[in-house]
């Protein structure tokens, strides 16, 4: 369990990280808060001859509540997001899930950034991001793009980020209405066998907007317009559960493995997209 020798580099500036990146090329890792990339390079699943340490970096640990957009630096924590009043009063559903990511221990380490732009379809936030419509901003040589975040998952851990780019913030339009994110797992830490994240705005008892997202049930996280849209215009009674749950299932891609056989995985996504709606819709 110990990794390959490796230099390690901590660049006061994102001018720093960049030349690393381009001196050293496919050899250079940038890390956040390392959850994911230590432990594969302790089992020697990731050989990084080159890391760079994102931490001395100013200014991606910043949380910025707008009233229309939230700002989220790449290194901001997922307890900054527990922790933060301002942001769980306008995006509930971000701290909701939050406090579903692995244990403590892990929460005070583990990024946003780092959740999002490694490609895992196991994490949370990326599915999360997808139904919130966030944006990620990335920086590279060619300067700094926007990529939506339902764009950037092409398979696992593949993603429209280039390989010398680096996920600098992500930009959250502030969510209305009902709020939920739902996730099953075998025990506390673990991966989800299925979570959902949902978002419905409710007008005079009809569904006016759905947002509807889900992960580890496929190689990317799963965002279903469908489903989303078969909820619009009803009052989320039993066909609509059944469309919306009928739609997503329609678009995931679970594989076996030991959280269970595709039919099992299959059935934890229905229950679990249809207990988030209906806590969204009741919260709407």
């Amino acid at each position: 369990m110990i990794p390959a020798a490796f230099e390690y580099y901590r660049p006061k500036d994102m001018a720093g990280v960049l030349a690393v990146l381009e001196e050293h090329g496919d050899d250079a890792r940038v890390m956040a808060g390392g959850h994911s990339l230590i432990p594969m390079m302790k089992l020697r699943m990731a050989d990084v001859p080159h890391l760079i340490d994102l931490q001395d970096v100013g200014g991606m640990s910043d949380i910025g509540v707008g009233t229309d957009m939230i700002r989220l630096g790449a290194l901001v924590t997922q307890a900054d997001i527990i922790d933060h009043v301002e942001l769980s009063k306008a995006a509930p559903i971000l701290r909701e899930a939050a406090l579903q990511i692995a244990d403590p221990q892990v929460r005070y380490m583990g990024t946003v950034g780092g959740n999002v732009a490694n490609g895992d379809p196991g994490n949370d936030m990326p599915g999360l991001m997808q139904c919130l419509n966030a944006i990620f901003t990335v920086v590279g040589p060619n300067g700094e793009r926007d990529i939506p975040a339902r764009a950037f998952y092409e398979a696992a851990y593949v993603t429209a980020r280039e390989d010398e780019e680096v996920l600098t913030h992500v930009a959250v339009p502030t969510p209305n209405g009902g709020y939920a994110y739902e996730k099953q797992k075998r025990k506390i830490g673990d991966y989800a066998t299925a979570a959902a994240a949902v978002q419905i705005v409710k007008d005079g008892g009809i569904c006016v907007s759905a947002s509807i997202a889900m992960t580890n049930l496929s190689d990317t996280p799963v965002y279903s317009e469908a489903a989303g849209e078969a909820l619009l215009g009803t009052s989320v009674d039993t066909a609509a559960l059944d469309a919306s749950v009928a739609a997503m299932l329609g678009d995931i891609e679970p594989t076996e493995d030991n959280r269970g056989p595709v039919a099992f995985k299959n059935h934890v996504a229905g229950v679990i997209l249809r207990r988030a709606i209906l806590t969204a819709w009741s919260r709407a």
